[in-house]
């Protein structure tokens, strides 16, 4: 891979890496000032608690890819970004495009996917 394609995915992930700590930091605000608010009825309690269900899912789903994020920039930094981690083949750069922390070439995450099934 190019230098400047590795320029590229790397300010790509920083991005993405800054605005998932900025996702997860409002909804722990949100959520801080939800648990502060007087709940006046039972209906009120269900809506903050489907709420709190729900932000606490999609944090999960954000600290995960902020942790294959972390993975992605570890391997810019040691030379092996964009080699899937199954066959060692490199990660085509339009799958890089759409996922930049992409752990896996197409062939081998189908192969993974239909595995987990």
């Amino acid at each position: 891979m190019h230098e400047s394609d590795l320029k590229y995915f790397k300010e790509l992930l920083l991005e993405r890496k800054r605005q998932i700590r900025k996702n997860i930091e409002d909804a722990y605000v949100e959520m801080s000032g939800l648990n502060e608010s007087e709940v006046s009825d039972e209906l009120d309690h269900a809506s903050i608690s489907t709420d709190r269900m729900i932000e606490q899912a999609v944090s999960s789903q954000q600290n995960q890819e902020l942790n294959e994020i972390e993975v992605a920039l570890s391997k810019i930094a040691n030379g092996t970004y964009g080699v899937c981690d199954m066959c060692e083949e490199e990660i085509s750069i339009q799958r890089l495009k759409v996922k930049p922390h992409a752990k896996y070439c197409i062939v081998c995450r189908e192969i993974i996917e239909k595995t987990k099934k």
